[in-house]
């Protein structure tokens, strides 16, 4: 079965850090990018970081840079989103999705065909 799912999310307090894992399953991580993005209550889906699985290029939206950090590991067909130094603006629920036809990062939603059903990140004190 092809998916993607995600898992890490949490509440954690100003200053915090977790990691959020996105496991493939049904396709391996080859030539395809990986995002991951966010939604918070009454606003848009944006991009926070993407990873291009054939070499390893990443991007970061401007107000993660510095504080998160995105890999892939090919044995266990999964990527990670490290996130450090959280804010309260990072809560929101968060998604991994893949965007099979091409390895290049993009930070907009259509391009990519396959999402996982999202996990849930607070940062509240």
């Amino acid at each position: 079965q092809v998916q993607l799912v995600e898992s890490g999310g949490d509440l954690v307090q100003p200053g915090g850090s977790l990691r959020l894992s996105c496991a493939v399953s049904g396709f391996t991580l080859d030539y395809y990018a990986i995002g991951w993005f966010r939604q918070a209550p009454g606003k848009e889906r944006e991009g926070v970081s993407c990873i291009s699985t054939n070499d390893g290029t990443t991007v970061y939206a401007d107000s993660v840079k510095g504080r998160f950090t995105i890999s892939r590991d090919y044995a266990k067909n999964t990527v990670y989103l490290q996130m450090n130094s959280l804010k309260p603006e990072d809560t929101a629920v968060y998604y991994c999705a893949a965007r099979r036809e091409s390895f290049m990062c993009v930070m907009t939603t259509d391009p990519y065909d396959l999402w996982g059903q999202g996990t849930q990140v607070t940062v509240s004190s």
